[in-house]
């Protein structure tokens, strides 16, 4: 029996010659089922855990962007009330019998401006006390007729105050119901508070911030627990561990970027908004209290550039993340390898 043409070669490889023909034949002759498929990807691009841990971390973003502006606008408030306070002093005299008050209060101006380091002094007149104390004591007092003590301002140089302890002695001894207060507890008050402030403020960023480490370590397990299969047959044909890892580190970075920026961007409005509604309101009372004590409610650029650092640090730690949970994951497979 004549054997058919090709039959040798069929022998010597297994492939016939129609499967050695369409092997070599260009990809638009091949058969559908015989073109290369495109790879897909090994961690599923979206499903329901993959938006859920995109939201938390667009939440913790939010949180954490919130967290850092409002360290920003205390710590400028605080700032500027130690800038303003640091360039003030008082000296504070009090009525008692026999003495000229208006005469004190021209003596005590000229002893605060003969000292070096002292800008200027003025004394408060009699409308503008009154109108300190009107809070208090309502309209229409007549300071004459009440024990108020009389104040003189001192303007500072800040850059080389004055000697407040050689100014303190010679005012007393000068004026016996005159007491200097060059401020000094209150601006150590308000560096301790702005201090606390800032301590609270890092400690609640870096609670956020493991709690998002921790919400992308269960969700790096979850999507290695619907994809295991593949990873450990990826792993058992020799697939190196930092593909794999690679795989998954950029997937759940781009998650990260995705959630970081869409919290970071929800902040930035959210300080935005604060900030013009200070603007449109500047005229009333309780936008003066509020400025006063917060500022305009606006962050200024290292505020923006720290919302934007926030954006790039939880994109950062969702990838390393997950790189180094999958590492774990195959050092694990290794390790129970031999006892199987």
């Amino acid at each position: 029996m004549t054997e058919p043409a090709g039959s040798d070669t069929f022998a010597e490889t297994g492939v016939s010659p129609d499967e050695d023909a369409e092997a070599h034949a260009p990809d638009a002759a091949r058969p559908q089922s015989a073109q290369r498929r495109p790879m897909a990807p090994i961690v599923p691009s979206q499903n329901i855990a993959a938006r859920a841990l995109i939201l938390v971390i667009a939440i913790m973003t939010f949180l954490s962007c919130l967290t850092l502006g409002a360290v920003t606008l205390v710590r400028g408030a605080a700032s500027t009330w130690e800038g303003q306070i640091s360039r003030e002093a008082t000296i504070q005299i009090k009525p008692v019998d026999g003495l000229d008050m208006e005469a004190a209060l021209d003596k005590a101006q000229g002893i605060a401006a003969r000292f070096k380091g002292v800008t200027g002094a003025s004394i408060v007149g009699r409308e503008a006390t009154a109108r300190l104390l009107e809070p208090w004591l309502g309209k229409g007092l007549d300071i004459d007729e009440l024990p108020v003590p009389r104040l003189v301002v001192v303007t500072i140089d800040t850059a080389h105050p004055p000697d407040f302890a050689a100014m303190r002695d010679l005012v007393k001894s000068e004026i016996p119901s005159a007491s200097l207060d060059d401020h000094r507890s209150w601006v150590d008050r308000l560096i301790a508070m702005a201090h606390m402030t800032v301590t609270i403020g890092v400690a609640v960023l870096v609670l956020m911030l493991s709690a998002t480490v921790l919400s992308v370590v269960f969700a790096t397990r979850g999507a290695m627990a619907g994809n295991g299969h593949i990873i450990e047959v990826l792993h058992f044909v020799g697939a190196d561990a930092r593909f794999i890892a690679a795989e998954f580190r950029g997937h759940f970075l781009l998650m990260g970027l995705k959630g970081a920026a869409a919290g970071g961007i929800g902040a930035i409005i959210v300080f935005l908004v604060f900030a013009w509604i200070s603007a449109r309101n500047m005229a009333t009372p309780q936008a003066d209290q509020a400025a006063a004590l917060f500022g305009n409610f606006a962050i200024d650029g290292s505020g923006y550039a720290g919302v934007a650092l926030v954006v790039l640090l939880i994109a950062g730690l969702t990838a390393a993340t997950s790189h180094f949970t999958v590492v774990r994951y195959l050092a694990d497979i290794e390790t129970r390898q031999p006892e199987q």
